[in-house]
């Protein structure tokens, strides 16, 4: 599976769970460290909790489980790792906060419609 499947099964999972603005950013020579971020965001902490259960639910499915996972009990900003994309789940005013569409916006992004799945 490619980065870009990988990122595009992450979305699918959260947009299950209805995570708002789903955002891909292409990482592919930006970052030694991954080749695809997905960010979306949440209007609660339980929400986001329930999007990052979502997808790791999803993906242990498919015998995918991450190899970090961070924030999740303060349910602000969940980091998962699944290598070739790291799922970044934000309650909306972290996101807003953070930033990182700016703080990468070398990165080639693009929305993630359900279509896509």
């Amino acid at each position: 599976m490619t980065g870009k499947e990988l990122a595009n099964k992450i979305a699918a999972a959260a947009a299950d769970k209805k995570a708002r603005d789903i955002l891909l950013l292409n990482m592919e020579g930006l970052s030694s460290v991954t080749d695809y971020f997905m960010i979306c965001s949440a209007p609660s902490t339980t929400q986001v909790r329930a999007i990052a259960d979502g997808i790791e639910d999803k993906l242990a499915q498919e015998g995918k489980l991450p190899a970090h996972k961070e924030g999740y009990s303060e349910g602000n900003w969940v980091l998962l790792d699944y290598g070739d994309c790291v799922a970044h789940v934000f309650q909306e005013s972290q996101r807003n906060f953070y930033n990182l569409e700016q703080l990468w916006a070398d990165a080639p992004s693009e929305s993630y419609t359900e279509t896509e799945a």
